[in-house]
């Protein structure tokens, strides 16, 4: 049955104190095609704000804050979106649908975490290591200069990122946080950056670091370059969005001495690269909303499964 084509939905919304009868197109719930229901679409987080699919509530810090009929419209949703990790997990617990998954939301700017997860899947990543304040003394005895050092937490769009060479650099990277997280330096000119929805990549391109920048984030200077985008790249991102869960992401990617590296996983990727190829994020979220992409699937969940293998890409 052709999605678009199917039977309408109401879908009634409360948009500035008004309330508006809004015509959604069928979609599928778990698998099963949703016929005469009202779909009504929550989100807490920001990213589908002015959607007019979607009323966007907020983030608040007590659940209790949201009014009375808040809490219903939350509670009678047929898909919650962007929770955020303030509510993923309760949402989860209650079995409420939502978008992006548990893990996206979850392993959102944690490096360590992201590691640990990486490792545990072997997924190809560089070698990193955790140091926290008793041992940063060991750091210079498992890494030669220079070296990568991050902020485990808030380095966005290369903020927070330092190629560390010589003592007094790390010793200024060690006064900014108590938890050191190293990484071994790939040598390269470029990096590659994959956007993927629902496990799918929609856009990929190249960042060609400034020759006096060591990283590639645009915001760092870095130039993008569409073209010539590897097949077995595209692949290693699809295979450890899978693995990992992650189906609203950025994956950074490096090629070193012939093998492919995943970086880092970023939920609150840049939209520059989209722009730059006239792609509205929002509208494209919007169309995959209404024709039951993000609802969550038994065939999605198949996909999931079978990806359960080493992903590993010379």
């Amino acid at each position: 049955m052709d999605r678009f084509n199917a039977i309408d939905i109401e879908a009634f919304f409360s948009l500035n104190g008004e309330h508006q009868v809004l015509k959604v197109p069928a979609s599928t719930f778990l698998g099963v095609a949703v016929t005469g229901k009202r779909q009504r679409f929550v989100a807490l987080g920001s990213r589908l704000k002015g959607v007019p699919e979607v009323l966007t509530l907020g983030v608040k810090a007590n659940f209790v804050d949201y009014s009375e009929e808040e809490r219903k419209l939350i509670f009678e949703a047929a898909l919650i979106l962007y929770p955020t990790a303030n509510y993923a997990q309760f949402f989860t617990t209650l079995g409420k649908p939502f978008f992006p998954s548990l893990e996206t939301c979850l392993y959102a700017d944690e490096k360590i975490k992201q590691t640990t997860l990486f490792s545990m899947l072997s997924v190809p990543h560089p070698r990193t290591r955790i140091y926290f304040h008793l041992h940063h003394q060991d750091i210079l005895g498992d890494f030669s200069f220079p070296f990568v050092a991050k902020l485990p937490r808030a380095s966005a769009r290369g903020r927070g990122v330092y190629k560390i060479e010589n003592p007094e650099q790390l010793q200024a990277y060690l006064r900014l946080t108590r938890v050191a997280y190293i990484q071994e330096y790939l040598p390269h000119d470029r990096d590659l950056r994959v956007i993927l929805i629902n496990y799918e990549p929609i856009l990929s391109y190249w960042r060609y670091r400034d020759p006096a920048n060591f990283r590639s984030n645009l915001h760092q200077g870095g130039t993008p370059q569409f073209l010539d985008i590897p097949v077995e790249a595209l692949s290693l991102a699809r295979k450890t969005a899978l693995r990992c869960r992650f189906n609203d992401v950025g994956l950074d990617l490096m090629l070193c001495k012939g093998k492919w590296h995943v970086i880092e996983a970023n939920m609150e990727y840049g939209r520059e690269g989209l722009r730059m190829k006239g792609m509205n994020l929002k509208q494209i979220l919007r169309e995959k909303l209404l024709s039951g992409e993000l609802i969550p699937s038994s065939d999605m969940q198949s996909d999931v499964v079978s990806a359960w293998q080493p992903v590993s890409v010379a």
